[in-house]
C-alpha cells in the first residue's frame, strides 16, 4: 500500500513539474502538490472564464451567503456549493497556513501579509471563522496567479502596496 502511495506521489509531482499552472500555484502559501494539481485538473489551468476573483471562490463555495431584503444586508455561512473536494483542500491548507503562522508568532518571529491577516481575523472572530476566509483568500490569490501567469511573491505585493501613490492627495 505504501509503495502505491508513493507511485502517485512521485507520478503527482512529475505532472506538476511539467504543468506551468501547478508551478505558479505552488508559489502560493497553503497550496501542496494535491491542491495545485486538483485546481488545475478541474480549471484546465486557464481562468479567463470566470468574470473575477469572487466568482472562482464562490465556484468552491467557499463565498458568504446572503439574505438580502430591502436595505438590509446580511452575509451568513458559506455557501458550501460547488466542488466539496477543492474546498476542503483549501479549507486544510488554509489551516496549515494559519498554524504556522500562530506557531512562528509564538517563536518571536515576525509574521506578515497573509499570514498576518489570518490571525488578525482570528483574533477577532473564531479559528474556523478564520479557516474559511483564509481559504476563500488563499482562492482569490490563485485566481490571480493563474490569470496574470505570475508567481506569488508576497514580498513584492506588500513592498508594492507601501510604495501605493494612487492615494495621496496634492495639498
Amino acid at each position: 500500500m505504501e509503495a502505491r502511495i508513493a507511485q502517485v506521489e512521485r507520478q503527482l509531482s512529475m505532472a506538476a513539474q511539467q504543468s506551468p499552472a501547478c508551478t505558479l500555484l505552488l508559489s502560493v502559501p497553503g497550496i501542496g502538490l494535491l491542491t495545485a494539481t486538483a485546481m488545475v485538473a478541474a480549471t484546465s489551468g486557464d481562468v479567463t472564464h470566470f468574470a473575477d476573483a469572487r466568482h472562482f471562490s464562490s465556484w468552491f463555495g467557499l463565498t458568504p451567503r446572503e439574505y438580502s431584503s430591502g436595505g438590509s444586508r446580511y452575509l451568513g455561512r458559506i455557501s458550501k456549493k460547488g466542488d466539496r473536494y477543492l474546498r476542503m483542500l483549501l479549507t486544510h491548507g488554509a489551516r496549515s497556513v494559519l498554524r504556522a503562522a500562530k506557531v512562528a508568532e509564538g517563536a518571536g518571529k515576525e509574521v506578515q501579509g497573509v499570514r498576518r491577516w489570518a490571525l488578525d481575523v482570528q483574533g477577532r472572530s473564531n479559528h474556523n471563522k478564520a479557516t474559511c476566509a483564509l481559504a476563500n483568500k488563499l482562492a482569490r490569490i490563485c485566481y490571480a496567479t493563474l490569470r496574470d501567469h505570475k508567481l506569488f511573491d508576497e514580498a513584492a505585493r506588500l513592498n508594492m502596496k507601501e510604495n501605493r501613490q494612487s492615494f495621496v492627495m496634492p495639498h
